[in-house]
C-alpha cells in the first residue's frame, strides 16, 4: 500500500501552521470531532479547514492526496500528510487526557483500520446528519480556522 506521507513542494505554504486538520465541514459528526479536538488541545497546536474550502483543496493538491472524497479525513502535521485512521491516531497522541492510548490500535494493520474508518464515514450523514453549509466558528475560535 502506498505511504500517505508527502512533503510540500511549493513555497506558497510557507508560514502555514504545522498541525492542520482537513474535515468535512457539512458533517455534524466531523464538526463535533473538531470541537472535541479544540477542547483537548490546550496548546492550541491544531487549526482546521473544511474540505470544501479552496485552502483545503490547495493542500490536497500540494500533497498529491489520492482518492479524495467526502470520507477523507486529513491531517497535515510537520509537513507530512496523514489520512483516515492514521490522522485520527496522530491527533489522539497530542490531546490532553488518556487519548494517546488509542495509538495501541496501530497493532491493527492500516488497511483494516482504514476500511473500518471508511465504512463509518460512508454512513455518518445517515447516523449524525448533514448541514446545508459548512460550520461557522464563533468569533473566539475564528483564529483556529483557515480558508473561511
Amino acid at each position: 500500500m502506498k505511504k500517505h506521507h508527502r512533503r510540500i513542494i511549493s513555497s506558497t505554504m510557507i508560514g502555514t501552521p504545522q498541525h492542520i486538520v482537513v474535515f468535512d465541514g457539512k458533517c455534524h459528526f466531523c464538526n463535533g470531532a473538531v470541537n472535541f479536538i479544540i477542547r483537548r488541545d490546550a496548546g492550541q497546536r491544531y487549526v482546521f479547514t473544511p474540505m470544501q474550502s479552496a485552502f483545503a483543496q490547495e493542500l490536497i493538491a500540494q500533497y498529491d492526496i489520492p482518492n479524495v472524497g467526502i470520507d477523507t479525513f486529513l491531517l497535515i502535521k510537520h509537513r507530512k500528510a496523514f489520512l483516515w485512521s492514521d490522522a485520527a491516531l496522530e491527533i489522539a497522541k497530542d490531546l490532553q487526557g488518556y487519548w494517546y492510548l488509542f495509538n495501541a490500535l496501530k497493532i491493527i494493520p492500516r488497511p483494516l483500520r482504514d476500511m473500518a474508518y471508511r465504512i463509518f464515514a460512508r454512513h455518518r450523514y445517515r447516523l449524525f446528519g448533514k448541514a446545508d453549509q459548512c460550520m461557522v466558528p464563533t468569533e473566539a475560535l475564528r483564529s483556529r480556522f483557515l480558508g473561511l
